[in-house]
């Protein structure tokens, strides 16, 4: 049964267990799939996890990873295991992967991958057609390709359906659009989601400051920003983070909440003093005394209302 799952359904499941059945579940995780399943944990989850691998198995799990998966993933291990994962890889994924954690987490490099297809404007569709099947494959959400010129500056992009539509001896830049523009490489999370929804996007280019394509940002990675905000405007109104372990150690639980708890015990106390201030009032009109649980009650719905707005 478990092999026939989604690696977030199996993400799900774990979360919803106790440690120690947590940990049996994992241990029948195929070991094909544990690099996605991490993925889909929240933080504190995924660190025990982590903790139960030895470092051949963080290498083949990170082996399967996209590169815009693999660099949050390497941002929530420990500095020693960073570097035994790194050491095991290859000079070129290394450089890539390095390229990528070099940009900030909630931006437009951090959430790019490089797996880009690029074609120049002068060639003919049916150049572009023989280099994908030469290619023999193209990677995930490819709606469309890269219009670069010989120095690799971003031009354009030719879509797929624009690809198969027209005659095999239409030149490139003769139906490529220009209209939408590239991301800048330091675009923050939040200005990305707002382009993909204005604009419906899949993909978009990624660009440095000199205007060279660098990478490509596709929806799957939007739609785990959105998700994220989500979560953790909610989680923040209670103050509590979505990443958090609903199983955590009661010790560690106890300092993240007692905060806040704190706040809500003394704001609680002061307003028993200011009613307690009023106690002679309250015995001669007994009719105030329905309005005490009316007007917190009020004021607590308007105020998450506010918050939600």
């Amino acid at each position: 049964m478990l092999h026939s799952m989604h690696p977030a359904e199996i993400a799900d499941a774990l979360e919803s267990l106790p440690p120690v059945r947590r940990q049996l579940l994992w241990d029948l995780v195929d070991p094909e799939f544990e690099g996605e399943v991490l993925m889909e944990v929240g933080d504190e989850v995924r660190e025990n996890l982590v903790r139960l691998m030895d470092t051949e198995e963080l290498r083949a799990a990170t082996e399967r990873l996209d590169l815009d998966d693999l660099a949050d993933f390497m941002q929530s291990l420990p500095e020693t295991l960073t570097g035994e994962v790194l050491d095991g890889m290859d000079r070129a994924d290394r450089g890539r992967l390095e390229q990528v954690l070099s940009y900030p987490e909630d931006s437009a490099g951090g959430l790019m991958n490089l797996d880009t297809i690029t074609v120049r404007g002068d060639v003919t569709l049916d150049v572009v057609l023989r280099y994908l099947r030469r290619r023999g494959e193209m990677p995930p959400h490819t709606d469309r390709i890269w219009v670069t010129d010989r120095f690799g500056r971003y031009k354009g992009d030719l879509s797929i359906r624009n690809l198969l539509t027209h005659g095999t001896d239409t030149v490139v830049e003769d139906i490529m659009r220009t209209k939408i523009e590239p991301l800048p490489v330091l675009t923050e999370g939040h200005e990305v989601v707002r382009i993909f929804e204005d604009y419906d996007l899949v993909s978009a280019p990624v660009v440095d400051d000199r205007n060279h394509l660098i990478g490509r940002v596709t929806i799957d990675d939007v739609v785990d920003v959105i998700r994220g905000e989500a979560e953790q405007s909610v989680m923040s109104m209670a103050g509590l983070d979505h990443e958090d372990d609903i199983f955590a150690p009661v010790l560690r639980s106890t300092r993240k909440r007692a905060v806040w708890l704190g706040v809500n015990l003394l704001t609680a106390l002061l307003a028993s003093w200011v009613i307690a201030q009023f106690e002679g009032t309250l015995e001669r009109v007994v009719t105030l005394a329905v309005l005490m649980s009316v007007v917190p009650s009020m004021g607590g719905i308007a105020g998450s209302q506010t918050l939600t707005l």
